[in-house]
C-alpha cells in the first residue's frame, strides 16, 4: 500500500485546503422585550443596535477573524451582498 502524501505536488497545499468553512457575518443584535419577543409574527421588524454603514463583525463559530463593511456587488442576481475586509484579526495572539 502507497504511503498517502500530505502534500498536493508542486502546490505546497495540503487536502485540507480544500475543505470548506462557514463564516457567519454579524450585522447586529436586536434586544426586545420577552413580551414584545413574544408577539412577533411574519412581517414583524425587529430593530437592530447598528446603522446600515457601521462595519460588520466575521466569525468562524465564535472565533472572531475580521472586520469589514457591507456591499452589494453585480452578477449572480440583483442585490447580492458581499462583504469587504478592512481589518483581519490577528489570529496567533492569545484571546
Amino acid at each position: 500500500m502507497d504511503k498517502p502524501e500530505t502534500e498536493t505536488r508542486g502546490t505546497g497545499q495540503t487536502p485540507f485546503t480544500a475543505v470548506p468553512i462557514e463564516i457567519t457575518v454579524s450585522v447586529g443584535r436586536a434586544r426586545p422585550l420577552v413580551r414584545e419577543l413574544l408577539q412577533l409574527g411574519e412581517g414583524s421588524v425587529l430593530t437592530l443596535d447598528k446603522q446600515l454603514d457601521d462595519p460588520v463583525e466575521l466569525y468562524v463559530g465564535d472565533k472572531l477573524i475580521g472586520i469589514g463593511i457591507l456591499e452589494v456587488v453585480e452578477g449572480d442576481g440583483p442585490g447580492r451582498l458581499a462583504v469587504r475586509l478592512t481589518e483581519v484579526v490577528d489570529l496567533q495572539s492569545p484571546s
